[in-house]
């Protein structure tokens, strides 16, 4: 798939951040196939409806991994030398674009696991408006560098 940046920078534009949300998306669905796995093998010495029960937890953690690499591959954030752009969706596409010289701060809130996995939700304001709140983005304090130093 072609990234949605390269087909809307202008003229002279130059990309200098690209960022998405962190791998940390993929937690519970990791944690998911982690518990059907121990019921796949520790249960089914019980009993034989412990199959079933792994097959359960096993479908809904291949939907949740899906979900999250879905949801990853299809979200871009990047700043270029004039503005920023955010972009969510496949069919039904969000975007949310906002030029450098309205930015007046970008806010990092980073949990303590956020800080040791360098993620963080962001929120970008501007004069007038801003950019909603971006969740468990990746590298939050390097997209906030290269906004503010301009």
């Amino acid at each position: 798939m072609a990234r949605y940046i390269n087909e809307i920078l202008q003229p002279d534009e130059k990309i200098v951040f690209t960022t998405t949300i962190h791998w940390m998306v993929y937690l519970p669905g990791v944690l998911m196939w982690v518990v059907t796995a121990i019921i796949y093998f520790y249960g089914t010495q019980y009993s034989a409806g412990w199959k079933l029960v792994a097959l359960a937890i096993g479908l809904l953690a291949a939907i949740s991994t899906f979900r999250a690499w879905f949801r990853r591959w299809t979200t871009e954030i990047d700043v270029t030398d004039r503005r920023i752009v955010f972009k969510r969706g496949f069919i039904r596409r969000h975007t949310v674009e906002m030029n450098m010289d309205k930015v007046e701060s970008v806010d990092v809130d980073q949990s303590i696991l956020g800080r040791v996995f360098d993620f963080g939700d962001i929120v970008v304001r501007g004069t007038g408006v801003g950019i909603e709140p971006l969740h468990n983005i990746q590298a939050p304090l390097q997209f906030r560098n290269y906004v503010t130093a301009r």
